[in-house]
């Protein structure tokens, strides 16, 4: 007997199955017929999904909008200053609320894995205590990832360098840092260069805020891809944003794509954040911010849409939806082939995974029992209709449930309910 069984839905390939589950794992994926179960969610006609995913976020920020005032400029460099200005004035017990009234969101949109950067620029180190406790609180249904994130500079802030060191000591799995903010691009080298090394010698993972800005000479991401070679940290780093690709001429991209990819970095554009805080020194022409994501794809590199921030002194919208995250960045990079679409539920999906470096993710036999039902029937309509989460299965747990969103009608001659699924997607 199953503990739990999903019958009949769509998977992501277009094949449908049934899912039987034991225990917090998959132990069968087939035509289950009349097999018993302790419960059944009847996923007929239904998408089902491994879980979304998030590799780049804040939540020591999250859900703190308006505090202590709201960035009126809509600029990266007012939001970094404003968040300086609230690290001084909040507590622990309101930074861990907020994260765990974040991690309900995340759980009811299917959001089960999430990496999050936790600033060491405090030397209270007050956000890295606190998402250390929610870590462990939220363990059982999200699988949290912290990195160690100098905000104001690894260098540029006096005391920056040893609280990274010690926010590692105590338990944050990832090396973070932010070469572009420096004051000098020997400076930004540099931090890349010791940071790096400071993960080689822990056997841990990069993930680097890289070249956020609309210079085109913000070129750290080629030293970090000289020095993931170096340490043999191939397939453990991360490079997120990377907006000054945007704006680099295209020789130089042509000889810096090839670098990436040989590096194994992983990329992690956040469409949401990137079109709202870059180009605000243009007038028109005016950029967007967003990498090269479709160029970078083709030429083997690993991205993944990031969320960044929800309701934080950097952007004052979000709703824990990774749909949404992907929904954007379609349109942004333009990926609206079939295929193309496609591609952007696996970069919120299984790409993401690979870059978190997820153990047992996914639908397969001995994979952890963390799954979505979608109201959609394809991928490509779960985009289009940013579908409501059904259930959501953590862990071989119903956490989360969801109504269909049918509209009731009163027109004459016409059916008495909507609903927006086409049955020809």
């Amino acid at each position: 007997m199953f503990d739990l069984i999903v019958k009949g839905g769509f998977l992501p390939n277009g094949s449908v199955a049934d899912i039987g589950i034991s225990g917090s794992k998959i132990t069968a994926i087939d035509q289950l017929g009349t097999a018993e179960a302790r419960q059944v969610i009847d996923a007929t006609g239904d998408l089902v999904s491994p879980p979304f995913v998030d590799p780049h976020f804040h939540m020591d920020a999250t859900l703190s909008y308006g505090l202590p005032r709201i960035n009126a400029s809509g600029t990266l460099l007012e939001g970094i200053g404003l968040w300086g200005e609230l690290k001084q004035v909040m507590t622990q017990d309101e930074v861990i609320d907020r994260a765990l009234h974040y991690c309900d969101w995340a759980a009811s949109m299917g959001l089960l894995a999430i990496r999050s950067h936790v600033d060491t620029c405090d030397d209270r180190l007050l956000g890295v205590e606190a998402l250390l406790e929610v870590r462990n609180k939220v363990k059982n249904y999200i699988d949290l990832q912290l990195v160690a994130f100098p905000q104001d500079g690894f260098y540029r802030d006096p005391t920056a360098r040893e609280n990274t060191i010690r926010a590692l000591d105590m338990g944050v799995d990832v090396v973070g840092g932010i070469p572009h903010f420096e004051r000098t691009m020997q400076d930004g080298a540099a931090s890349v260069t010791e940071l790096c090394e400071i993960a080689a010698a822990r056997g841990l993972q990069v993930d680097m805020h890289c070249d956020e800005t609309d210079d085109p000479l913000s070129r750290h991401i080629e030293t970090l891809a000289l020095e993931t070679q170096r340490l043999g940290l191939h397939g453990r780093v991360a490079g997120s944003h990377l907006t000054s690709m945007h704006s680099m001429d295209n020789y130089y991209v042509s000889k810096l794509l090839p670098l990436i990819a040989e590096a194994q970095i992983n990329a992690i554009p956040n469409p949401l954040i990137n079109i709202v805080l870059q180009g605000r020194h243009d007038t028109y022409p005016k950029r967007r911010g967003l990498t090269r994501v479709k160029e970078m794809l083709s030429a083997g590199i690993n991205v993944g849409w990031g969320q960044d921030c929800v309701l934080d002194p950097w952007y004052s919208l979000g709703t824990a939806d990774m749909l949404d995250v992907a929904f954007m960045g379609l349109h942004v990079a333009q990926m609206t082939s079939p295929e193309e679409m496609r591609i952007c539920f696996d970069m919120v999906t299984v790409n993401n995974a690979k870059t978190m470096g997820l153990q047992d993710y996914g639908l397969h036999v001995g994979a952890k029992a963390s799954l979505v039902v979608l109201d959609a029937g394809t991928p490509t309509e779960a985009l289009r209709l940013r579908a409501a989460r059904l259930h959501v299965v953590a862990n071989g747990k119903l956490i989360s449930q969801s109504p269909r969103p049918d509209a009731r009608l009163n027109i004459q001659d016409r059916p008495s309910t909507s609903h927006r699924r086409h049955l020809g997607a």
